[in-house]
């Protein structure tokens, strides 16, 4: 193997706090080589993203450098220490977006709302290359095509807000390739992604390497993309670097006991839970949802004439059994989140739903509260769904005090019985949620949800912003509460393998429409309709051995 271009030798990093230092990073060391990826996983809070942010001598205040090296070497020649760089001095700012690019997690805050598109990548080649403005933006544009950006000569002058999901993580591989680095950073670039999209930035970031001979640090907690792009992992937990080596050897035997567990909780969800309770054969249906549609319209001008027309729910029907958990599918866009609003009356759509003998759709006043006092919703991110200026308390107990259920001791009593049957010490109940990990807030919601003793619980990407082994205990969570209390569930993800863990049927989801429903074994082992198979063809298979063996289905319109 050639010299490594990076090298993390001993690192040391902490944040000073009233108490002191506090590290969080413990003598971290490993290796980059070009052309070659180093996978950096781990969970949440195991310092991955400090790590990344280090190399680039970009600790966040109050944090510090405090022992260590990064060793930089481009071109063979002498190694340069980045730490020991000024992190505001004009020789470090030459190295970061020029010889080492970086890729954030989240694209939308990462990119400025008010700046076109074109201009942020124009302003990060002027910084590092002597080119004029008209060149940089035909380099500009040019990197926006080597994306696969759709006609880069118009999307160039566009804002942030006008891109997709996928295409903003798109441009900010642009912006960071548009350099020519010899080092690309990659931070969790596809957490957020639906699965098709994620396997094309896969595949994009995989040619580019190919053309460039970059080195790659990726970091993600997704064993199934480590197994799909890592030619070396290492693996970190709370600060420290517990295991690393070679792709192949690490899934095939790993060695320290937090790697086992980890890939112990992934291939856990590659079967249906052993805990599941199937609903009884002749149970009745709790929910019929008939040619429901909702449409959109954008209105212009003085006279707000309609100028377009989005389908997000476009004639969707299906049956909810008591009981049962029913996955919806689909890539963002699709209509998943839509349909789940629309039967908890966010929205005011057309069509049926039927619910214990009433039609939400036009049901209002006390019918329509007490529908509500039975359907619940878990919404997708534990940090936006609790309100920080509210104890545990407060959040667990407002749905008891709005509906008059409760109050004095017996609220405090009835309080303390759910958190703990979210599996949480009833005395956090004072705290406030920001002290509170993801796993924990999300058990938070849980308890919110299950307040008023519902029927139906809709629950909405409730474990994406997870770390797996936490999205695993939070998924037995549900699935022991769904036999403890008879639950029906309406479970909308994009993560087939937590669907067919937690679900019974699937139905799946494209442009506002169900193209396929069915058992879930069936549906993911013998898939019918063609974009079925593209969704599942792009799902990342935490087995290195099958690297490359499985072939990609694209889905156009022309193939329905």
């Amino acid at each position: 193997m050639t010299a490594p271009i990076i090298q993390v030798q001993d690192l040391n990093v902490g944040f000073s706090s009233r108490r002191g230092v506090v590290d969080v990073l413990h003598g971290v060391s490993f290796d980059l080589h070009r052309g070659k990826t180093t996978c950096i996983v781990g969970e949440s809070g195991s310092g991955k993203s400090v790590t990344a942010r280090t190399i680039l001598n970009m600790v966040p205040r109050p944090g510090v450098i405090n022992g260590g090296r990064v060793l930089f070497s481009p071109d063979g020649t002498e190694p340069m220490d980045l730490t020991a760089m000024d992190p505001r001095g004009r020789e470090i700012r030459r190295i970061r977006g020029g010889r080492i690019g970086m890729i954030f997690q989240e694209p939308m805050s990462s990119l400025s709302p008010v700046h076109t598109i074109g201009n942020q990548i124009v302003e990060a080649i002027r910084l590092h290359r002597d080119v004029d403005k008209k060149t940089a933006r035909r380099m500009a544009v040019d990197a926006l095509a080597q994306v696969e950006i759709p006609k880069p000569e118009k999307a160039v002058d566009r804002y942030a807000f006008e891109y997709s999901g996928g295409m903003r993580q798109r441009a900010m591989i642009a912006m960071a390739l548009a350099c020519r680095p010899d080092v690309l950073i990659a931070d969790e670039p596809t957490t957020a992604l639906d699965v098709t999209t994620q396997a094309e930035i896969l595949d994009l970031m995989r040619d580019l390497q190919r053309d460039l001979g970059m080195a790659i640090m990726f970091i993600t907690h997704d064993m199934g993309v480590v197994a799909e792009i890592a030619d070396e992992v290492v693996v970190m937990e709370k600060g420290h670097v517990v295991e690393q080596g070679e792709t192949f050897r690490l899934f095939a035997a790993p060695q320290h006991p937090y790697t086992q567990r980890l890939l112990g909780a992934v291939r856990r969800l590659e079967e249906p839970a052993t805990a599941k309770v199937r609903p009884a054969p002749d149970a009745r249906p709790i929910l019929t949802v008939d040619d429901l549609h909702l449409h959109f319209e954008k209105k212009e001008g003085f006279f707000q004439r309609v100028t377009d027309v989005t389908r997000a729910v476009d004639g969707v029907s299906f049956t909810l059994r008591e009981g049962e958990a029913l996955g919806i599918v689909g890539e963002s866009g699709s209509g998943k989140t839509t349909v789940g609003r629309c039967i908890a009356r966010v929205y005011d759509p057309k069509g049926q739903i039927d619910y214990a003998g009433q039609n939400l759709v036009t049901a209002e006043g006390r019918a329509l509260r007490d529908a509500r006092r039975q359907i619940r919703m878990i919404f997708q991110d534990p940090f936006a769904s609790l309100n920080p200026r509210m104890t545990v308390k407060q959040i667990v107990a407002e749905p008891l005090v709005v509906n008059g259920l409760a109050e004095g001791q017996e609220l405090e009593d009835r309080v303390a019985k759910l958190l703990s049957d979210v599996g949480l010490d009833p005395g956090m109940m004072e705290r406030y949620p920001h002290a509170f990990s993801g796993g924990q807030r999300q058990r938070i919601v849980v308890a919110r949800a299950i307040a008023l003793d519902p029927k139906l619980v809709i629950a909405d990407e409730p474990t994406s912003a997870l770390d797996v082994s936490i999205r695993t205990q939070v998924l037995d969570l549900l699935l022991r509460l769904q036999a403890e209390m008879g639950l029906s569930f309406l479970f909308i993800s994009h993560d087939m393998a937590v669907i067919r863990y937690f679900c019974d049927r699937v139905a799946v989801m494209y442009r506002g429409q169900i193209v396929e429903i069915g058992e879930s074994e069936q549906i993911i082992t013998d898939p019918q309709h063609p974009y079925t198979r593209a969704l599942l063809s792009s799902v990342p298979i935490p087995d290195p051995t099958l690297r490359g063996t499985r072939q990609r289905h694209r889905y156009t319109e022309s193939a329905r």
